[in-house]
């Protein structure tokens, strides 16, 4: 028997609520299968099971409030015996889940229609499965937030990581003016054969190379747990995306280093519709290694953010300006723009964050080298 538990789905994450089961006992699922939907503080996250296996029992309700590591399932391994189940049997053909017409009472479907319930998503605890008046009542019962309420308790887990950052992490800060003439040419050039829809932001190309800049500078990409670092066999980098309601999220680009930049294009434009409907995967959020924040064009000239525990640096990017330059003797305008490196004293020095920046400048020196 395999216990699914709730995972942490983020370092801030002390518990979460369950929006939708996406599978029925009884159902068949592999591993990496999204089989619940968990609302957090921040976003409705899908949440995937790691194995493979026949779904056993369904022990949370839609609706139900949870701690990080409350058992919500059990599954079956590959040619385990099912024997009896506590309270959510597998439906007979025909009788319920996804391939049959649920069981529920004439009151228990009458309610929920009141209140706009789809049954499909509750879990029934009446005989074989069954959805009962109690079931949708319970589902019926539970507070709906509002943008008010979730802004608020976002703001709030964001002030708990940040103070947490602040109070544990001995921070220390390096920046560098970057020109941008070779990054800004090369992506006009690019961009000139695409659609407006298709085109290359500037922001995506920092991305690429600040995640390429990491593979060299290991000790800037990773987590400190327990007093010991450990530095981080991929780069998934964290972009900080700014949320209608207030509030910020940074769900990870995965193994952005090894993909082309028009390839993270979409991909950040796909997670930041997803991020602000609310709707983001267990790995986006639990698994950046490092985190970016850039202000864009409505931003300051300059930012030092907070590093996000247990991660241990956080690269920051201020807006674009065009400013004098001194360049083979003579004084230009050249478009540049300010990073900042925050990192943990405990794990690297400013002598290793200013040589980052550094690498980081040369690469976008050399945009077209990124495109890889």
């Amino acid at each position: 028997m395999i216990e699914f538990r709730l995972p942490s789905l983020g370092a801030d994450m002390d518990e979460g609520t369950l929006l939708e089961w996406a599978v029925q006992p009884g159902d068949t699922v592999k591993k990496g299968q999204v089989i619940a939907v968990v609302d957090t503080s921040k976003a409705a996250i899908e949440v995937e099971t790691w194995y493979d296996g026949v779904v056993a029992e369904l022990l949370v309700s839609r609706g139900d409030k949870i701690p990080v590591g409350t058992l919500m399932a059990t599954l079956l391994e590959p040619g385990e015996t099912p024997g009896a189940m506590r309270r959510a049997p597998v439906p007979e053909p025909g009788a319920g889940g996804p391939r049959g017409r649920r069981m529920v009472s004439p009151a228990a479907r009458k309610l929920a229609r009141e209140h706009g319930i789809d049954v499909e998503t509750l879990t029934g605890t009446g005989p074989g499965g069954a959805v009962t008046l109690a079931d949708v009542e319970h589902a019926a019962s539970k507070p709906v937030a509002t943008p008010g309420d979730r802004s608020a308790e976002i703001r709030k887990t964001i002030g708990a990581a940040m103070a947490r950052s602040k109070r544990e992490i001995p921070h220390y800060y390096v920046a560098e003016t970057i020109p941008l003439r070779a990054a800004l040419a090369w992506l006009a050039r690019e961009n000139a054969d695409r659609c407006m829809t298709e085109r290359v932001l500037p922001a995506v190309l920092l991305v690429k190379a600040v995640a390429v800049a990491l593979k060299r500078f290991p000790e800037l990409n990773g987590f400190f747990r327990d007093g010991t670092f450990s530095a981080a066999t991929a780069v998934h980098v964290g972009v900080a995306i700014s949320l209608r309601q207030g509030g910020l999220v940074a769900p990870a680009l995965l193994h952005a280093d090894s993909k082309p930049v028009a390839q993270l294009m979409q991909e950040l434009a796909d997670l930041v519709k997803r991020c602000r409907a609310g709707s983001l995967r267990r790995a986006e959020l639990s698994e950046p290694t490092v985190t970016i924040t850039n202000l864009g064009d409505q931003g300051a000239e300059q930012v030092f953010g907070v590093i996000y525990p247990p991660q241990v640096a956080l690269v920051g990017f201020g807006r674009i300006v065009e400013q004098p330059w001194a360049e083979d003797g003579a004084v230009t305008v050249m478009p540049a723009i300010t990073a900042s490196l925050s990192a943990d004293h405990r794990v690297s020095d400013g002598h290793r964050g200013a040589l980052f920046l550094t690498d980081l400048r040369e690469l976008l020196q050399h945009p077209e080298e990124l495109d890889r």
